[in-house]
């Protein structure tokens, strides 16, 4: 199975200047872990995520001031979707994170988790009532 066949398409991509309120908000809403951070004056893309929202809170610095920008991974590794799901896996397991956004032609196509993977690779199973 390849990452096009599990990645999300619909990709939340908020601003460098969000709060981590906002940016947090708006991934609840949206029921995701990570957001992707474009910022075009810096002219190029970013990710942010829970983990990074929760480790800025830990260290007690304030969601409604802080900004996605100061807590952005910007050195990404990107995957394709014609990547397998197992160079995925890989690719997270070797760098210690959860999300990877996909490229297409250069651009977001999508975004794939350690959730997506597992979701292909151990389908749920409708529960049959007792």
């Amino acid at each position: 199975m390849l990452v096009r066949d599990a990645m999300s398409t619909v990709v939340l991509t908020i601003g460098p200047t969000h709060t981590l309120r906002q940016a947090a908000a708006l991934m609840s809403a949206r029921r995701v872990g990570a957001a992707v951070v474009h910022d075009p004056d810096a002219g190029g893309i970013g990710i942010l995520t829970e983990r990074d929202i929760l480790n800025s809170v830990g260290h007690g610095q304030n969601p409604d001031t802080e900004h996605a920008h100061a807590h952005t991974t910007t050195d990404v590794v990107f995957a394709a979707p014609s990547w397998t799901l197992e160079e995925a896996a890989r690719a997270m397991a070797h760098g210690g994170f959860r999300h990877l956004i996909v490229l297409d032609g250069g651009e977001p196509a999508g975004i794939v988790s350690v959730r997506d993977i597992i979701r292909c690779w151990a389908p749920v199973r409708q529960q049959i009532p007792a």
